[in-house]
């Protein structure tokens, strides 16, 4: 079996996902079209260079609807004869679609792929796909379910995790994501957005509140609280499932949990003769892949079980990751990984993550492996660990090694 190699990786800056966004005037298919092309720019790429463009993206409707992936393909300036393929596991979209492409280099089946994700939620709102999950009474009754911030609140419950835990991981977030733009540290990656006179629109991550503290975050109502307890009534469901716990401790606001956001990342993945054909140096090994199902109520603690799947299938320990990059969707669901593994916060989304830059959630996936790979070759390390929660409970988890 053939090894799979990033050749490059880049994102766009994420822009506020509201109406006043700077991104909000920019399409779906435009913004993933910016990406590929960035891709083939940087990369020399001609004619029929890669085998399939993977894009993940998960409010397939609208204008991300109609296999976006092939839409993104003819509005770029890729050669037509590479088709398009669109996948959908939720938050975990755009990992999926970079680990997708790496096992089927590793496979044979191409010798390189462009993957990556889009997600514009200030243009196709979260949620109006009117996801079985959540909408169908004979599946949301027989799964328990519960809208995903009730999910983060009762990891919380469970596990032991405080509001000012919460908070405190929240307010490090934006404190380490401003260290980090302003360290230049995701000057690789980043390609700014333009318009279609060529103008700049965006060059850097909107969302972020760099003079977020503990303290300030204190203040901010607990967002799921009355949706728990009062209107519909989700904690009634949720102790149904979890009898042990008395209550549900509502922790979670916007402050600490993941920002709506627009945003894009793209993967140039191949094989190492792809590689010499088109003289480029790969910058690392995407060493092993994992998904997995786990409690549909719950939801969010996936990152855990994959984590341990994908290391016992590739006979790996904890000890073996120099850095973690575990998504940033609630607060609680970083504290569990970190709990369930004592993994030092040093370690883990050491420039900040989704609470403070936001999770465009097609996207979000590749960007987190890209920003894994950024920091080891900046830290000079070696091994480093992505992983996702994921709606309806799954998790995904890419290992990759850097040349």
């Amino acid at each position: 079996m053939s090894e799979a190699y990033i050749y490059d990786a880049l994102r766009s800056p994420r822009g506020r996902g509201r109406a006043d966004g700077a991104l909000h005037e920019v399409t779906s298919v435009s913004l993933s079209a910016q990406m590929l092309n960035a891709v083939k720019q940087r990369n020399g790429l001609e004619g029929h260079a890669v085998e399939d463009v993977i894009w993940g993206n998960v409010t397939q409707v609208g204008e991300q609807g109609g296999c976006l992936a092939r839409s993104a393909v003819l509005l770029s300036d890729l050669d037509e004869r590479i088709p398009g393929l669109s996948i959908n596991r939720f938050c975990a979209s755009g990992m999926e679609a970079v680990n997708l492409a790496a096992n089927q280099v590793k496979a044979g089946a191409g010798q390189a792929y462009i993957a990556g994700g889009v997600e514009m939620m200030s243009r196709v709102a979260m949620g109006s796909d009117g996801a079985a999950i959540a909408v169908d009474p004979a599946l949301t009754f027989k799964t328990l379910f519960v809208p995903q911030g009730i999910s983060a609140d009762i990891i919380a419950t469970k596990f032991g995790f405080s509001r000012e835990q919460a908070d405190q991981l929240a307010a490090e977030s934006q404190r380490r994501a401003a260290e980090a733009w302003a360290g230049g540290r995701f000057a690789k990656s980043i390609v700014p957005v333009k318009d279609i006179n060529g103008l700049t629109i965006l060059d850097h991550d909107e969302y972020m509140r760099p003079g977020t503290t503990a303290e300030t975050l204190g203040a901010l109502k607990a967002s799921f609280k009355e949706q728990g307890e009062v209107m519909p009534g989700f904690d009634k469901l949720a102790l149904m499932k979890y009898p042990e716990l008395e209550r549900i401790n509502h922790i979670h606001h916007a402050g600490n949990s993941s920002g709506i956001v627009d945003g894009a990342a793209a993967m140039l993945i191949g094989s190492k003769e792809f590689g010499e054909a088109h003289g480029l140096k790969p910058r690392a090994r995407i060493r092993a892949t994992a998904k997995i199902g786990t409690d549909p109520t719950i939801m969010l603690t996936g990152p855990v079980p994959v984590t341990e799947k994908i290391l016992r299938d590739h006979g790996m320990s904890i000890s073996d990751i120099d850095l973690f990059e575990v998504n940033e969707a609630f607060a609680a669901v970083v504290l569990r990984f970190m709990q369930a593994f004592d993994v030092s916060p040093d370690r883990v989304n050491v420039n900040g993550g989704a609470i403070a830059m936001g999770h465009p959630l097609g996207a979000s996936g590749a960007i987190i492996i890209g920003t894994l790979l950024d920091e080891l070759e900046r830290r000079d390390l070696t091994t480093g660990l992505a992983t996702l929660c994921i709606a309806s409970g799954m998790g995904v988890a890419t290992i990759i090694e850097r040349l």
